[in-house]
Protein backbone atom coordinates (compact mmCIF):
# COMPACT_ATOMS: atom_id res chain seq x y z
CA UNK A 1 0.00 0.00 0.00
CA UNK A 2 1.41 3.50 -0.75
CA UNK A 3 1.86 6.86 0.78
CA UNK A 4 0.55 9.88 -0.93
CA UNK A 5 2.86 12.90 0.57
CA UNK A 6 2.42 16.61 -0.36
CA UNK A 7 4.74 18.98 0.98
CA UNK A 8 7.33 21.56 0.39
CA UNK A 9 10.58 20.68 -1.28
CA UNK A 10 13.39 23.03 -0.80
CA UNK A 11 16.93 24.13 -1.00
CA UNK A 12 18.29 24.78 2.43
CA UNK A 13 21.45 26.58 4.16
CA UNK A 14 21.49 25.79 7.98
CA UNK A 15 24.08 26.74 10.29
CA UNK A 16 24.86 25.03 13.64
CA UNK A 17 27.21 26.64 16.20
CA UNK A 18 30.03 24.19 14.60
CA UNK A 19 28.99 23.87 11.12
CA UNK A 20 27.49 25.64 8.28
CA UNK A 21 26.38 24.13 4.94
CA UNK A 22 24.27 25.54 1.92
CA UNK A 23 22.20 24.03 -0.88
CA UNK A 24 21.08 20.68 1.00
CA UNK A 25 18.16 19.08 -0.23
CA UNK A 26 15.42 19.72 2.29
CA UNK A 27 11.67 20.70 2.53
CA UNK A 28 8.74 18.94 4.21
CA UNK A 29 8.05 16.38 1.40
CA UNK A 30 11.68 15.51 0.88
CA UNK A 31 12.27 14.38 4.73
CA UNK A 32 8.42 12.95 4.77
CA UNK A 33 8.73 10.74 1.36
CA UNK A 34 11.76 9.58 2.00
CA UNK A 35 10.84 8.62 5.88
CA UNK A 36 8.26 6.85 4.17
CA UNK A 37 9.91 4.70 1.79
CA UNK A 38 11.34 3.02 4.20
CA UNK A 39 8.16 1.03 4.42
CA UNK A 40 6.36 1.65 2.09
CA UNK A 41 5.84 2.83 -1.57
CA UNK A 42 5.57 6.27 -2.14
CA UNK A 43 3.70 8.92 -4.26
CA UNK A 44 5.10 12.33 -4.18
CA UNK A 45 3.73 15.64 -4.95
CA UNK A 46 5.63 18.86 -4.69
CA UNK A 47 7.20 21.79 -6.55
CA UNK A 48 10.64 22.81 -7.71
CA UNK A 49 12.66 25.34 -10.24
CA UNK A 50 14.58 24.53 -13.04
CA UNK A 51 17.65 24.99 -10.62
CA UNK A 52 17.21 21.81 -9.08
CA UNK A 53 20.19 19.45 -9.13
CA UNK A 54 19.41 16.26 -10.88
CA UNK A 55 21.42 14.41 -8.29
CA UNK A 56 18.00 15.13 -5.75
CA UNK A 57 15.99 13.81 -8.54
CA UNK A 58 17.60 10.44 -8.68
CA UNK A 59 18.04 10.10 -4.90
CA UNK A 60 14.12 9.88 -5.11
CA UNK A 61 13.72 7.63 -7.32
CA UNK A 62 16.67 5.53 -6.25
CA UNK A 63 14.29 5.31 -2.88
CA UNK A 64 11.50 3.99 -5.51
CA UNK A 65 9.80 6.98 -4.98
CA UNK A 66 7.32 8.07 -7.88
CA UNK A 67 7.79 11.26 -9.11
CA UNK A 68 4.57 11.58 -11.53
CA UNK A 69 3.45 14.30 -9.09
CA UNK A 70 6.80 16.30 -8.96
CA UNK A 71 5.96 19.59 -10.81
CA UNK A 72 9.01 21.30 -12.25
CA UNK A 73 8.13 25.08 -12.96
CA UNK A 74 10.56 28.32 -14.91
CA UNK A 75 12.03 29.90 -11.97
CA UNK A 76 14.14 29.16 -8.19
CA UNK A 77 13.64 26.48 -6.54
CA UNK A 78 12.04 27.57 -2.70
CA UNK A 79 14.97 28.34 -0.62
CA UNK A 80 15.17 28.41 3.17
CA UNK A 81 18.46 29.44 5.94
CA UNK A 82 17.96 29.13 9.92
CA UNK A 83 20.46 29.15 12.52
CA UNK A 84 20.19 26.61 15.48
CA UNK A 85 21.89 27.81 19.04
CA UNK A 86 23.83 25.98 21.27
CA UNK A 87 20.99 23.48 22.53
CA UNK A 88 20.01 22.38 19.01
CA UNK A 89 16.34 22.98 19.99
CA UNK A 90 16.30 26.75 19.44
CA UNK A 91 16.23 27.57 15.89
CA UNK A 92 16.19 31.03 14.44
CA UNK A 93 14.90 31.33 10.22
CA UNK A 94 17.74 34.00 8.65
CA UNK A 95 16.17 33.68 5.27
CA UNK A 96 12.65 32.08 3.24
CA UNK A 97 12.99 32.98 -0.55
CA UNK A 98 9.41 31.17 -1.68
CA UNK A 99 10.25 31.81 -5.32
CA UNK A 100 8.43 28.82 -7.29
CA UNK A 101 6.42 27.76 -4.08
CA UNK A 102 4.56 30.70 -3.66
CA UNK A 103 2.57 30.11 -6.42
CA UNK A 104 2.37 26.23 -5.73
CA UNK A 105 -1.29 24.28 -6.28
CA UNK A 106 -1.15 20.66 -5.89
CA UNK A 107 -2.65 18.83 -7.87
CA UNK A 108 -2.98 14.99 -8.10
CA UNK A 109 -1.70 12.77 -10.94
CA UNK A 110 -3.85 10.24 -12.07
CA UNK A 111 -4.25 7.11 -9.40
CA UNK A 112 -2.66 9.25 -7.12
CA UNK A 113 -6.26 10.03 -5.87
CA UNK A 114 -7.12 6.55 -4.77
CA UNK A 115 -3.49 6.21 -2.41
CA UNK A 116 -5.43 5.12 0.61
CA UNK A 117 -2.55 6.40 3.54
CA UNK A 118 -2.11 9.98 3.09
CA UNK A 119 0.16 12.59 4.48
CA UNK A 120 -0.50 16.12 4.07
CA UNK A 121 2.81 17.62 5.30
CA UNK A 122 3.92 21.32 6.42
CA UNK A 123 2.26 23.36 4.04
CA UNK A 124 -1.02 25.86 3.82
CA UNK A 125 -4.05 24.34 5.21
CA UNK A 126 -5.62 25.82 2.50
CA UNK A 127 -3.99 23.13 -0.15
CA UNK A 128 -4.25 20.81 2.39
CA UNK A 129 -8.05 21.02 1.98
CA UNK A 130 -7.33 21.26 -1.86
CA UNK A 131 -5.39 18.26 -2.03
CA UNK A 132 -8.24 16.53 -0.02
CA UNK A 133 -11.29 17.83 -1.91
CA UNK A 134 -8.84 15.42 -4.78
CA UNK A 135 -8.65 12.49 -2.66
CA UNK A 136 -11.31 9.57 -3.32
CA UNK A 137 -10.16 6.41 -0.85
CA UNK A 138 -8.72 7.75 1.54
CA UNK A 139 -8.48 5.49 4.53
CA UNK A 140 -5.93 7.31 7.06
CA UNK A 141 -5.69 11.00 6.54
CA UNK A 142 -2.35 12.52 8.43
CA UNK A 143 -2.04 16.09 8.57
CA UNK A 144 1.25 18.51 10.03
CA UNK A 145 1.12 21.95 10.49
CA UNK A 146 3.05 24.52 12.10
CA UNK A 147 3.37 28.34 14.53
CA UNK A 148 3.07 29.90 11.16
CA UNK A 149 -0.26 28.15 10.10
CA UNK A 150 -1.21 28.80 13.76
CA UNK A 151 -0.63 32.63 13.17
CA UNK A 152 -2.25 33.55 9.32
CA UNK A 153 -4.51 30.89 8.72
CA UNK A 154 -5.67 29.57 11.87
CA UNK A 155 -9.44 29.32 10.63
CA UNK A 156 -8.01 27.36 7.29
CA UNK A 157 -6.64 25.02 10.12
CA UNK A 158 -9.71 24.40 12.28
CA UNK A 159 -11.37 24.03 8.76
CA UNK A 160 -9.21 21.42 7.35
CA UNK A 161 -9.39 19.09 11.47
CA UNK A 162 -12.54 17.36 10.75
CA UNK A 163 -11.33 15.68 7.74
CA UNK A 164 -8.14 14.28 8.88
CA UNK A 165 -7.88 11.66 11.08
CA UNK A 166 -4.70 12.89 12.83
CA UNK A 167 -3.26 15.60 13.53
CA UNK A 168 0.96 15.99 14.04
CA UNK A 169 2.38 19.07 15.90
CA UNK A 170 4.92 20.21 18.34
CA UNK A 171 4.58 20.84 22.15
CA UNK A 172 4.75 24.79 21.61
CA UNK A 173 2.07 24.33 18.50
CA UNK A 174 -0.20 22.75 20.42
CA UNK A 175 0.09 25.49 23.19
CA UNK A 176 -0.27 27.96 21.13
CA UNK A 177 -3.23 26.28 19.12
CA UNK A 178 -4.31 25.84 21.98
CA UNK A 179 -4.44 28.18 25.14
CA UNK A 180 -3.68 25.16 27.51
CA UNK A 181 -0.25 24.79 29.46
CA UNK A 182 -0.88 21.12 29.86
CA UNK A 183 0.06 19.53 27.06
CA UNK A 184 -2.87 16.74 28.40
CA UNK A 185 -5.59 19.26 27.96
CA UNK A 186 -4.22 20.67 24.81
CA UNK A 187 -4.33 16.93 23.08
CA UNK A 188 -8.01 16.67 23.93
CA UNK A 189 -9.08 19.77 23.29
CA UNK A 190 -7.61 19.40 19.50
CA UNK A 191 -9.12 15.93 19.20
CA UNK A 192 -12.89 17.84 20.21
CA UNK A 193 -12.03 20.12 16.95
CA UNK A 194 -12.38 16.86 14.76
CA UNK A 195 -9.67 14.41 14.05
CA UNK A 196 -9.63 11.40 15.92
CA UNK A 197 -5.56 11.33 17.29
CA UNK A 198 -3.44 13.77 17.92
CA UNK A 199 0.68 13.28 17.92
CA UNK A 200 1.94 16.15 19.62
CA UNK A 201 6.37 15.97 19.55
CA UNK A 202 8.50 17.13 21.86
CA UNK A 203 11.89 17.24 20.41
CA UNK A 204 14.26 15.30 22.43
CA UNK A 205 11.59 14.37 25.12
CA UNK A 206 9.83 12.06 22.29
CA UNK A 207 5.82 12.12 21.69
CA UNK A 208 2.40 11.97 23.15
CA UNK A 209 -0.56 10.27 21.36
CA UNK A 210 -3.90 10.73 22.01
CA UNK A 211 -7.21 8.57 20.96
CA UNK A 212 -10.51 7.94 22.40
CA UNK A 213 -10.00 7.39 26.00
CA UNK A 214 -6.10 6.36 25.03
CA UNK A 215 -3.04 7.48 25.60
CA UNK A 216 0.78 7.02 25.07
CA UNK A 217 4.14 8.42 25.98
CA UNK A 218 6.85 7.70 23.75
CA UNK A 219 10.22 8.59 24.47
CA UNK A 220 13.25 9.98 22.42
CA UNK A 221 16.20 7.50 21.41
CA UNK A 222 19.15 9.20 23.35
CA UNK A 223 21.97 10.41 21.39
CA UNK A 224 25.40 11.66 22.35
CA UNK A 225 25.66 13.72 19.12
CA UNK A 226 23.27 15.52 17.01
CA UNK A 227 24.25 17.45 14.14
CA UNK A 228 21.30 18.69 12.66
CA UNK A 229 17.82 18.60 13.63
CA UNK A 230 16.21 19.86 10.10
CA UNK A 231 13.34 17.43 8.98
CA UNK A 232 13.39 15.34 11.89
CA UNK A 233 9.27 16.19 12.66
CA UNK A 234 8.97 15.80 8.99
CA UNK A 235 10.67 12.13 8.72
CA UNK A 236 8.84 11.32 12.23
CA UNK A 237 5.58 11.96 10.41
CA UNK A 238 6.53 9.81 6.77
CA UNK A 239 8.21 6.75 8.95
CA UNK A 240 4.61 6.78 10.64
CA UNK A 241 2.65 7.08 7.53
CA UNK A 242 4.95 4.72 5.58
CA UNK A 243 4.65 2.03 8.75
CA UNK A 244 0.68 2.35 8.25
CA UNK A 245 0.85 1.71 4.98
CA UNK A 246 2.61 -1.50 5.29
CA UNK A 247 0.45 -2.92 7.77
CA UNK A 248 -2.31 -3.43 4.40
CA UNK A 249 -5.64 -2.63 5.19
CA UNK A 250 -8.21 -2.57 7.40
CA UNK A 251 -9.25 0.05 10.05
CA UNK A 252 -6.19 1.55 11.71
CA UNK A 253 -5.75 0.41 15.59
CA UNK A 254 -4.51 2.58 18.54
CA UNK A 255 -1.96 -0.27 19.14
CA UNK A 256 -1.20 0.11 15.49
CA UNK A 257 -0.59 3.96 15.53
CA UNK A 258 1.34 2.87 18.98
CA UNK A 259 4.11 0.87 16.99
CA UNK A 260 4.07 3.44 14.04
CA UNK A 261 5.29 6.45 16.64
CA UNK A 262 8.45 4.42 17.72
CA UNK A 263 9.17 3.20 14.28
CA UNK A 264 8.44 7.50 13.57
CA UNK A 265 10.54 8.28 16.09
CA UNK A 266 13.22 5.30 15.44
CA UNK A 267 14.03 7.36 11.64
CA UNK A 268 13.51 10.76 13.20
CA UNK A 269 16.50 9.58 15.63
CA UNK A 270 18.95 8.42 12.62
CA UNK A 271 18.10 11.62 10.68
CA UNK A 272 19.41 14.13 13.10
CA UNK A 273 22.94 12.34 13.08
CA UNK A 274 23.99 14.35 9.63
CA UNK A 275 22.83 17.25 7.44
CA UNK A 276 19.98 17.12 5.60
CA UNK A 277 19.12 13.73 4.56
CA UNK A 278 22.63 12.75 4.33
CA UNK A 279 22.34 9.74 7.10
CA UNK A 280 19.27 8.30 5.54
CA UNK A 281 20.56 7.87 2.20
CA UNK A 282 23.33 5.26 4.12
CA UNK A 283 20.44 3.87 6.54
CA UNK A 284 19.72 0.01 6.16
CA UNK A 285 16.78 -1.71 7.26
CA UNK A 286 19.14 -3.58 9.58
CA UNK A 287 19.28 -0.28 11.21
CA UNK A 288 16.05 0.72 11.87
CA UNK A 289 15.32 -2.67 13.50
CA UNK A 290 18.09 -3.04 15.49
CA UNK A 291 17.64 0.54 16.80
CA UNK A 292 13.85 -0.48 17.23
CA UNK A 293 14.92 -3.33 19.54
CA UNK A 294 16.96 -1.20 21.38
CA UNK A 295 13.70 0.93 21.84
CA UNK A 296 11.67 -1.98 22.88
CA UNK A 297 14.38 -2.67 25.44
CA UNK A 298 15.01 0.27 27.43
CA UNK A 299 11.66 1.31 27.46
CA UNK A 300 9.74 -1.91 27.72
CA UNK A 301 7.74 -1.68 24.83
CA UNK A 302 7.66 -5.21 24.11
CA UNK A 303 4.32 -5.58 24.11
CA UNK A 304 4.39 -3.53 20.71
CA UNK A 305 5.92 -7.04 19.32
Amino acid sequence: MSVLVVGSIALDTVKTPLEEHADLLGGSASYAAVGASFFSPVNMVGVVGDDFPTAHVDYFRSRKIDLTGLQVATGKTFRWSGEYMWDLNTRETRSVELNVFEHFTPTLPAGYAETQIVLLANIAPSLQSHVLDQITQPRFIIADTMDLWINIANDDLRALLPRVDMLILNDGEARQFTSETSLIKAGAKIRALGPRFVAIKKGEHGCLLFGENEFFSCGAYPLEDIHDPTGAGDTFAGGLAGHLAAQGGGEISFSQLRKAVVFGSVLASFNVEAFSLERLRTLTAEEIAKRYKSFQLMSEFEALG
